[in-house]
């Protein structure tokens, strides 16, 4: 799949193309990782920082997909999401956790950890790890040129499970299936689900 071709499935449907960054990698100089579990928002979702409305910090949700929307969640870590769908509509994909591929001594260093398997496992981790800020809020994800990217996976994540998202409030569509993962990559994931259903 072409940057591109990524970016119109995720115009077309946040959903799939959550579920289309499975197996994506994403890179940050020397820093490579690979996607193995993202959260799909929606405006009609009560969860969604769209839900009440464009405001100055969601602006960015409101734009092109493939942009990334960052922000500070609690005052303690910053989150990556990606855009989806078309302009003025308000739906992203939150970059759950990843496998580190290269770069690990510096994703250790700033996670102040040496193990592995803990560096990249959470939205929070991973932001941590790879130096995202607030400054990176509005960078096109799906252009190579941009220090923060992400290139789309050659080949689809077929073994795909799906169930609730993480800390989502009761009546806040707490049981919606919009967290995925790839179901071969589970030591790299945040939470282990309950039960493995297929996506």
């Amino acid at each position: 799949m072409t940057p591109e071709e990524l970016r119109e499935v995720l115009r077309q449907d946040v959903v799939e193309g959550a579920k289309a960054l499975l197996g994506a990698t994403l890179v940050r100089g020397e820093l490579r990782a690979q996607i193995v579990e993202v959260e799909a928002y929606r405006p009609d979702d009560p969860a969604s920082h769209s839900f009440r409305g464009r405001t100055p910090r969601t602006e960015v949700m409101h734009g092109e997909p493939g942009f990334a929307y960052v922000y500070f969640n609690y005052g303690v870590h910053w989150m990556l999401n990606i855009v989806a769908h078309p302009q003025n509509d308000g739906s992203v994909v939150l970059i759950r956790a990843a496998k580190p591929l290269a770069g690990l001594e510096t994703m250790a260093a700033r996670r102040r950890t040496d193990k592995h398997k803990a560096l990249l496992s959470g939205p929070g981790k991973l932001a941590q790890a790879f130096g995202i800020t607030g400054e990176l809020n509005g960078v096109d994800l799906l252009a190579n040129e941009n220090p923060l990217h992400i290139e789309p996976a050659q080949v689809p994540c077929l073994n795909i499970a799906a169930g609730p998202r993480v800390g989502i409030a009761v009546g806040k569509w707490h049981d919606v299936p919009w967290r995925f993962i790839d179901a071969d990559q589970l030591d790299w994931i945040s939470v282990r689900m309950a039960s493995l259903k297929s996506a």
